[in-house]
C-alpha cells in the first residue's frame, strides 16, 4: 500500500472558497477578513454595524456585507439564506461576534448576563446550525469558533464572558463529534488578550502591564496572529483537526 506524503501546493490558497465571518467589522473579525481577502477567498461579512456593507465593498468586487443581530434566530437564518443565494454555498464559517461587559459576579446584572450569552454563545450556535445542512449535504465544511483563554482560566469580572466561552467549547465538541463523520470539522481558537481597540481598552495601564507580565511570552497577541491561526484551521493542512481548542495565549493557561 502506497503512502501519500505529498504536501498540497498552496495550503493557503482560498480561491473560490466562500468564507462567512461574523463580527467582521472590527477587531479580530476585521483581521480575519483581511487575511482571507489577501488569500483570494470570496467573503460574506456579517455584523450589526451598518458600515459592514461599506467594508465589504472596500475589499473589491465579489464580497458582500450583511447587517444582522447574531442573537436573532430569524435574522441569522435569513442572512445565511442570502449568502447561499449570492455565493451558491458556504465553505467556511468563522464565528467571531462577541461582547464582554465586566462586573463582579455578586453584582453582575442579569440583563448583561443574558445579552452576553445570547451574542457569544447562542449567536455561534445559530450560525453553525444554519450553515450545517449545506455543508453536510456537500460533505465538506469548516466551522471555526473564537473562544478565549477565559474558557479555561478564571479572570476577575469575566463571569458571563467566561461562561459564554466555556459554552462555546462544549458546543464545539458536540458538533465536531456529530458532523466530523460527514466531512465537516468544528474547532475553536482561544486567544489571550488581543491588541484590538476593545482589548486594549479593557487591559490598559497597570492592569495591562500586570497581565502582560503574567504571560510567559510577556506580551499580548496581535490580531494578525489570530487571523493566521484561523487561516490554518481553514486550510487543507488542518483537515485532521476536529474538536480542538487551539490556545494562542503565549502559554498563559499552562501555569
Amino acid at each position: 500500500m502506497s503512502v501519500d506524503n505529498s504536501l498540497p501546493h498552496d495550503l493557503f490558497d482560498f480561491t473560490d472558497k466562500v468564507v462567512l465571518v461574523t463580527g467582521a467589522a472590527a477587531g479580530i473579525g476585521r483581521a480575519v477578513v483581511g487575511a482571507f481577502a489577501e488569500h483570494h477567498a470570496r467573503l460574506a461579512l456579517a455584523d450589526r454595524d451598518e458600515r459592514i456593507t461599506t467594508i465589504a465593498a472596500s475589499l473589491g468586487a465579489g464580497h458582500r456585507g450583511y447587517v444582522v443581530d447574531v442573537s436573532n434566530e430569524s435574522g441569522v437564518e435569513s442572512t445565511v439564506k442570502q449568502v447561499i443565494a449570492t455565493f451558491g454555498h458556504i465553505d467556511v464559517l468563522v464565528n467571531d461576534a462577541g461582547i464582554g461587559p465586566l462586573a463582579p459576579a455578586e453584582s453582575y446584572p442579569t440583563a448583561e448576563w443574558d445579552r452576553t450569552i445570547n451574542i457569544n454563545l447562542k449567536g455561534y450556535f445559530l450560525f453553525a446550525r444554519a450553515v450545517a445542512p449545506g455543508m453536510l449535504e456537500r460533505g465538506a465544511g469548516r466551522i471555526i469558533n473564537l473562544a478565549s483563554q477565559a474558557a479555561t482560566i478564571g479572570i476577575q469580572g469575566h463571569v458571563a464572558y467566561s461562561a459564554s466561552k466555556a459554552g462555546v467549547l462544549g458546543m464545539m465538541r458536540c458538533m465536531a463529534l456529530e458532523w466530523g463523520p460527514h466531512g465537516v470539522t468544528v474547532n475553536a481558537i482561544s486567544p489571550t488578550v488581543v491588541e484590538t481597540e476593545l482589548g486594549l481598552t479593557y487591559w490598559s495601564g497597570e492592569v495591562g502591564a500586570k497581565a502582560r507580565a503574567g504571560i510567559p511570552t510577556r506580551r499580548f497577541a496581535k490580531p494578525w496572529e489570530i487571523a493566521a491561526t484561523v487561516l490554518f484551521l481553514a486550510s487543507p493542512g488542518a483537515a485532521m483537526i476536529n474538536g480542538a481548542d487551539l490556545l494562542v495565549d503565549g502559554g498563559n493557561t499552562i501555569q
